[in-house]
């Protein structure tokens, strides 16, 4: 059986490798080859950290999530072998 606590290390691995994986397929390197990725890389994204925030919090919520589906699985093993 898997503790609560290896159980939230996994997560948190897979969801650290999902991230690797995602920024690193090569889409920001692609975009250069349009005409109109030069004036976008010259804009700012100050007008969108709200946008940031919030992303910051889905995050969060949905760790928040697998922690908590993590500490319900470890106590129904609980009761099982109990």
């Amino acid at each position: 059986m898997l503790s609560k606590r290896s159980i939230v290390i996994r997560s948190g691995l897979v969801a650290l490798l999902m991230l690797l994986v995602f920024s690193s397929t090569g889409i920001a390197q692609e975009a250069t080859q349009f005409p109109q990725a030069t004036a976008m890389g010259q804009q700012s994204l100050k007008p969108y950290w709200h946008v940031f925030i919030a992303y910051a919090i889905a995050v969060l919520l949905i760790l928040g999530w697998v922690v908590s589906i993590a500490r319900r699985l470890a106590s129904l093993e609980k009761r099982i072998v109990d």
